[in-house]
């Protein structure tokens, strides 16, 4: 049975954002939103998951595995996925992600503290 934990999925994500820059990195995943959404409800249901996983390589996830994502992704409980929970969902499904975007935050903070330790009476 495939596994939404495969190596080659969560992968990408790493891969995507060194190559791309964060902007590019997000604009790809509203491509792929785009490309699993229903049109007409503009986002991601069951359906619209199964129909157009195949898009994204994903044509071999079982209906338990297409649910336990959508379930995973679900914060408002509406049974689907809007755009920025796809978004979120993807980064939680990449810790290599996580984590870089971690040491990002970190080191952004730290860079914003020493400016205002600054003493610009210099």
């Amino acid at each position: 049975m495939a596994s939404i934990d495969q190596p080659n999925f969560h992968d990408f994500l790493p891969l995507m954002a060194e190559k791309l820059g964060g902007d590019g990195l997000l604009g790809e995943l509203c491509n792929g939103f785009q490309l699993l959404m229903d049109s007409e409800k503009g986002v991601i249901t069951f359906d619209s998951l199964k129909k157009n996983s195949a898009f994204l390589g994903l044509q071999e996830l079982s209906d338990e595995d297409l649910h336990s994502m959508l379930k995973e992704g679900d914060f408002d409980g509406d049974g689907a996925l809007n755009q920025m929970e796809f978004c979120v969902l993807m980064f939680r499904l990449s810790p290599e992600l996580m984590d870089q975007s971690q040491l990002l935050l970190e080191e952004a903070l730290m860079q914003e503290e020493a400016v205002q330790d600054f003493d610009f009476s210099l």
